[in-house]
């Protein structure tokens, strides 16, 4: 009897293993199981930067999510807000068919502030028509703007076709900056006090129109202004008098290596000019041999944020080969200095 038994029970679990399969299945036998996850899971990372750590929690505030299909049409576009992007975990849900698809992230486009906008709106074009321009009431001179940062990323997406196991596709988009914030520094060589109104600065550069896949599309130099400027105190002079600098700050879009963006510093009173360099070929110099292994419009883009340091003479001239930026002091040869 107790051999019998036994023998019951070998059969018993035999058979519970061969309708595992059709137990555990998404369209097995039983229509009261959990279905099988199905759809795309897209995680959001920012490191593209000089720390090489992921910020995007930290500083991407709203995000949009463009949808493509493999012809380039628009399918979809989804927003999330700043509870969302706030979470490491979180991670945007997608409901698409069998198909292969192009995802392309924005962050910072569809918040209150944004700087920059669709042009045209995407669900009208397909993805080839995509273009995101700045703002131009953000050019205004002389008093100009922070502006919102931009971020940038993009990917291809293979949705498989569902079957009896979970076909959720776990994607990453990699995020990039196309924004830049310059704080630039005056001082005079022997420490006596400088004042902020009697300098004008600006940057002007041809980087407000940018293409589906983030390239610069030329539409004409524009001048970017100070959003802030003032005066800071840097200790005391050899007549332990303060020593007082001039700064203003700027907002740009992109650097591109090669372009023929421009730092100008002009004397309010008569508009002589203090300085003025090509900018993008003066940032590189900082690159040195510590990023050698870094191309030059990665560097670019990686280093959003600049301090830069002139020191004038008496004439309101700059008064060296070099400047100092961010910390370091780079060495500047055949460059327009006056």
């Amino acid at each position: 009897m107790k051999r019998f038994k036994n023998k019951k029970n070998s059969l018993t679990f035999l058979l519970i293993l061969l309708l595992m399969p059709f137990l555990s299945s998404c369209n097995g036998i039983y229509e009261d199981l959990e279905p099988c996850e199905q759809g795309v899971n897209v995680r959001f990372v920012y490191d593209y930067n000089m720390e090489f750590a992921n910020a995007f929690h930290n500083q991407v505030d709203c995000l949009t999510l463009l949808v493509y299909d493999e012809e380039g049409n628009h399918i979809d576009t989804l927003n999330a807000g700043r509870s969302e992007t706030s979470d490491e975990n979180w991670r945007m849900k997608l409901e698409l068919p069998e198909g292969q698809y192009h995802l392309i992230a924005y962050g910072g486009i569809d918040c209150d502030d944004a700087s920059f906008h669709f042009d045209p709106e995407p669900a009208k074009k397909t993805r080839a028509d995509l273009k995101v321009n700045l703002r131009g009431s953000l050019l205004s001179a002389p008093k100009g703007h922070a502006l919102h940062h931009l971020y940038y990323g993009e990917a291809e997406i293979t949705v498989p076709k569902p079957g009896n196991s979970s076909s959720m596709v776990e994607k990453t988009i990699y995020m990039m900056k196309d924004t830049n914030d310059f704080r630039i520094l005056l001082a005079y060589e022997d420490g006596r006090p400088i004042e902020e109104s009697d300098f004008e600065f600006t940057i002007t550069d041809d980087n407000t129109l940018f293409s589906w896949n983030n390239s610069v599309i030329p539409q004409g130099d524009v001048t970017y202004y100070p959003w802030t400027r003032s005066t800071t105190s840097a200790g005391t002079n050899e007549d332990e008098e303060p020593s007082i600098m001039a700064y203003a700050e700027i907002s740009t879009s992109r650097l591109i290596d090669g372009s023929e963006s421009r730092l100008e510093v002009k004397r309010a009173a008569d508009g002589k000019k203090v300085v003025s360099i090509p900018l993008s070929e003066m940032l590189l110099l900082l690159k040195s041999d510590r990023y050698s292994w870094m191309k030059n419009q990665e560097f670019l883009d990686r280093q959003s944020v600049w301090n830069l340091t002139f020191v004038l003479t008496g004439d309101d001239y700059w008064s060296g080969t070099s400047v100092i930026i961010n910390n370091w002091v780079v060495r500047l040869n055949n460059i327009e200095g006056k």
